[in-house]
């Protein structure tokens, strides 16, 4: 293990401790969203209408629940994107690079995407009874949705990934584990129409990958939470 200074701005208001601690929250807060929900058998990509009624015709004050927390993990996803931004900017504009800048977009089109995701779900929650069922076509768009937003993930994982790495920021395994991620989140989004077509091994791409991601922004929180405020605009000193 080699020391060495990294190419990261400093920030004299400890910015970077709270987009750390944003991307931090940001992970836990969309794995709480789903431990409200998945225990109670909410269905997967593919599953058949059948299934699906039963679930949100019963469990509508769950899925009410879960989504009651996403709208505070968007902000902290923005609030996480603007400190790696800030912390990553400066050496890329030096560089000719727009990796950070990348990675940013990713996290703006993912929150707009799940945004549509969630909205579907409230949607099937709200008008579903057990007498009528779900609507066929707003599931359909929901699996759809929640497959595709794959590329946004990807997108954020790639772009902070390098921008991270080619600064110093990120240890090697960090680097490796982001575009890993981005990889199988990518690959499911590319097959879509199949995932989406029946419940099957296909979808195990997509929670692989996303469970990476998960992984992916707890360890890119601590890293810029332990970035050290200073007066100056100082390299930050990172381990490699």
């Amino acid at each position: 293990m080699s020391r060495h200074i990294a190419e990261v701005s400093a920030s004299p208001t400890g910015f970077h401790r709270i987009s750390g601690l944003a991307a931090v929250g940001f992970a836990l807060m969309i794995v709480l969203a789903n431990l409200i929900v998945v225990p109670a058998g909410q269905p997967t990509t593919g599953t058949g209408i059948a299934e699906v009624s039963e679930f949100f015709a019963a469990e509508r004050d769950l899925v009410g629940l879960s989504s009651a927390l996403t709208p505070a993990a968007w902000v902290l996803a923005t609030l996480f994107g603007a400190g790696a931004f800030a912390a990553l900017w400066p050496a890329e504009r030096r560089r000719g690079e727009a990796w950070s800048l990348l990675g940013v977009a990713g996290l703006l089109l993912q929150n707009a995407a799940f945004a549509a995701v969630v909205a579907c779900r409230l949607a099937l929650a709200t008008a579903t009874t057990p007498a009528g069922g779900a609507s066929p076509w707003l599931w359909a768009l929901h699996d759809t949705l929640f497959t595709l937003n794959g590329t946004f993930l990807a997108l954020a994982l790639v772009g902070l990934s390098v921008a991270g790495r080619r600064a110093g920021l990120l240890r090697p395994w960090q680097h490796i584990l982001g575009l890993g991620a981005a990889a199988l989140l990518f690959t499911s989004a590319t097959l879509a129409w199949l995932v989406v077509d029946h419940a099957g091994p296909l979808g195990l791409l997509g929670l692989v990958g996303w469970l990476m991601w998960v992984v992916w922004l707890i360890g890119y929180g601590i890293t810029l939470y332990r970035l050290a405020p200073a007066a100056s605009a100082a390299p930050a000193t990172a381990w490699t």
